[in-house]
């Protein structure tokens, strides 16, 4: 028989991009997803597999999914500042109460359960690059500290379930991916920049540009989540692309990429925005035997040529249609 995995927030970008690579392992998929922020356009082409399955479902709300399961993967949480920003409640409510339930879930299925986990646990860093090992600096009662202090509390949840009940667990912490996939107007500076040059906006620097950004493909990505889901290492891991760059010299290369006339304009700084941000990934190439291997020109010429492809209307698109029913 199959083995069945669980793929919480399946219809959002690397939620979907997980569902895919399952299914070509050869696993039965069941993804869930609020639709929030995911979109069933990520996942309408694996609707017609006999091994897969979408569940419509909030997992802040008990989750119970039929039979046999093997892994879980929980993915589901709102990612970029605009949206946590203004869903800051259903933010921490998917790291608290979700993680609670499929902890919950895994224990009774007898399931390994791997929790998504962000480079935003090291807040602002005052080391560089970032080591598993340091703690971070973090402004709980920040803007962005409903999204860090979610994603650290979901850590402590899953070590204590798997300290106290024996529960294989495992915890990835993501550094910034791109992809096809992405939303374009979700905040984030790879498809805000790649969305204002097709849109013929000029782009916008937060800052005075000189923070840095380390962007890993998304294949490359999955390739990490999927290896240390089949190991045996149970500590938080940094899955990241190394390569660091400035957001200025990032912008000059969409620019160039694009073919956009338009300039680059500046804007202040948003409050305990991180300066820095490069992952050690000594652990994962020592562990895992994993490093990325697509090139950031190869893998924006992939992104852009998919938001290229988008209808006018997403193109234009500013708010997604379910945030108003979430703001509770």
């Amino acid at each position: 028989m199959r083995k069945r995995v669980l793929i919480t927030g399946g219809a959002g970008f690397l939620g979907s991009h997980l569902c895919d690579r399952f299914i070509k392992e050869g696993y039965h998929v069941i993804a869930m997803d609020n639709l929030i922020t995911g979109d069933l356009r990520n996942i309408e082409h694996l609707f017609k597999l006999e091994q897969f399955e979408f569940y419509h479902h909030d997992v802040s709300k008990f989750v119970h999914v039929p039979g046999q399961l093997d892994y879980i993967l929980h993915f589901a949480s709102p990612a970029s500042p605009i949206d946590y920003l203004k869903i800051p409640i259903q933010t921490l409510k998917v790291g608290s109460l979700g993680i609670h339930n499929l902890l919950g879930l895994a224990r009774a299925k007898k399931a390994r359960i791997m929790i998504a986990s962000t480079s935003e646990v090291y807040g602002d860093p005052t080391v560089h690059p970032q080591p598993e090992e340091y703690y971070g600096n973090v402004n709980s009662v920040g803007p962005r500290g409903v999204y860090d202090e979610a994603k650290r509390f979901q850590e402590a949840m899953t070590m204590a379930y798997h300290t106290f009940h024996g529960l294989e667990t495992r915890i990835v912490r993501i550094f910034n991916t791109y992809g096809p996939r992405m939303r374009l107007n979700d905040g984030r500076v790879l498809p805000a920049f790649i969305g204002q040059a097709l849109r013929g906006e000029d782009l916008t620097v937060f800052g005075d540009g000189s923070q840095t950004r380390s962007f890993c493909y998304v294949d490359d990505l999955v390739e990490g989540i999927y290896r240390l889901l089949l190991s045996d290492y149970v500590l938080p891991m940094n899955i990241g692309n190394p390569n660091e760059i400035t957001i200025s010299e990032f912008a000059e290369e969409i620019i160039k990429l694009t073919g956009t006339t338009q300039k680059v304009i500046y804007h202040p700084l948003p409050k305990d925005d991180p300066k820095q941000r490069r992952p050690d990934i000594t652990k994962a190439k020592n562990i895992l035997g994993w490093e990325p291997k697509v090139s950031r020109a190869e893998g924006l010429k992939i992104t852009y040529d998919y938001f290229k492809s988008l209808p006018r209307e997403v193109l234009f698109e500013r708010d997604h249609k379910n945030f108003d029913s979430y703001i509770k």
